[in-house]
């Protein structure tokens, strides 16, 4: 395999319940070239298939005094580094599995059920959606590293 450079950490994984309108915290996630089996979006749009999210957007909320639980922007993985930072293209091996970055996550209406400042405030730091290039399991604390 290539070089890979080490650039973070899974802390907590989420998966969106098809029967509830919830967000569903894993130890473990299996996914495919379709995106994450048994999540309500599985299969619906490829470039869109996982959304990585940054403890730091909580922290940003946490600094306004805006309270948000892990899970509620949406996210399927929350990492401990800002994913702005990768570039569109970029792949990431976590695990056994490989994802590339495809966009940045625009800002939903739906983040102003947690706060109406939350859309403008996150509007750069929500996070990146990636795309499964190779499938696999995805677990807590699997380190994040750029193919290089």
């Amino acid at each position: 395999m290539n070089n890979i450079t080490k650039i973070g950490q899974i802390k907590k994984l989420f998966i969106s319940s098809v029967l509830e309108n919830k967000r569903i915290e894993k130890n473990s996630i299996k996914i495919d070239l379709n995106g994450i089996i048994d999540d309500k979006f599985y299969n619906k749009n490829n470039d869109r298939s996982i959304l990585l999210t940054s403890i730091d957007a909580y922290k940003l909320m946490e600094e306004k005094n805006i309270k948000a639980h892990y899970g509620q922007l949406g996210e399927n993985i929350l990492v401990d580094f800002n994913p702005y930072s990768l570039e569109k293209g970029t792949k990431i091996l976590i695990g056994n599995t490989i994802l590339e970055i495809t966009i940045e996550c625009t800002i939903c209406k739906f983040l102003t059920k947690i706060d109406k400042k939350v859309p403008k405030l996150l509007k750069k730091d929500r996070g990146v959606f990636a795309k499964v290039i190779k499938g696999g399991f995805l677990n807590l604390n699997d380190s994040i590293n750029i193919i290089n």
